[in-house]
């Protein structure tokens, strides 16, 4: 990140100096020589993590729900993740559930690939709920949750990656 005067400078933003106003590009058109004589420094960025699993660097988040010295209850990862799998399912099944009224209204019958399809989404819901509350760790926890659907084994050969969750079905 570049700073002047301790403030942070952004990439292709305008900005003024000692009177002088530089362009938008001037910042990646300019040396190194040409920013430092201006005063311009860089500075290491604060390092990344993902905040949603992580309060800092190397800071993870409870995995499991914790109680607070006054009562309260604290939802950890674990708990959070599988309500987002509901959500996910409440949303899917959401899709297809004029279907279903439909046939009730008109006392016909849900197609059966509509039935297989929403019991196959309740199902994936209840097994990725299942892998959820048996991570072990936050690392395990993403790469449940968001890691490659292929890994490289020592040989160079893609397979599957057997530490990600069920995937949903394919919708119809």
């Amino acid at each position: 990140m570049l700073t002047l005067n301790n403030k942070p400078l952004p990439y292709d933003r305008a900005f003024t100096h000692d009177g002088i106003q530089y362009p938008s590009n001037w910042l990646r058109l300019a040396s190194l020589e040409e920013k430092q004589a201006i005063g311009i420094t860089e500075v290491a960025d604060d390092p990344w993590y993902d905040r949603r699993f992580y309060w800092g660097v190397d800071n993870p988040k409870e995995l499991e729900d914790v109680t607070e010295e006054n009562g309260n209850v604290s939802k950890g990862l674990k708990t959070y993740w599988s309500l987002e799998q509901e959500k996910k399912a409440a949303y899917l099944l959401s899709l297809s559930d004029w279907r279903v009224i439909k046939a009730k209204e008109t006392g016909k019958n849900i197609p059966s690939d509509w039935k297989t399809y929403r019991a196959a989404i309740r199902t994936a819901c209840n097994t990725r709920q299942t892998e959820i509350g048996n991570a072990a760790d936050v690392p395990a926890l993403i790469e449940l949750l968001f890691g490659n659907a292929t890994v490289t084994d020592s040989d160079g050969n893609e397979t599957a990656n057997p530490a990600i969750a069920t995937a949903w079905p394919t919708p119809i």
